[in-house]
């Protein structure tokens, strides 16, 4: 089980980036949360088998259609064992 904390940032909010992450998570059986941060960026964590979370992270660097990522931080952290996959408001 990996854990991944994310910042996204670039052309990142009103694009459809947070349900798009939410899907492709979904889709791929992994735990976490996503959310849109004051400064424009996106923050997000992945929870589940490493494989799965690497391609969580390949996704987060394209994103959405209408986005434009220009970086993504990642943070590899202990996991909590979250359930579901949700968007934070």
């Amino acid at each position: 089980m990996d854990r991944a904390h994310v910042f996204v940032s670039g052309r990142v909010q009103g694009v459809f980036y947070r349900a798009g992450t939410r899907e492709r998570a979904r889709e791929l059986g992994v735990s976490g949360w996503v959310r849109n941060l004051p400064d424009g960026r996106v923050e997000a964590v992945f929870e589940g088998e490493g494989s799965k979370v690497d391609e969580m992270l390949k996704w987060c660097r394209d994103g959405s259609a209408a986005a434009r990522v220009e970086t993504v931080e990642v943070e590899r952290e202990e996991p909590k064992g979250l359930k579901g996959f949700e968007v934070r408001y």
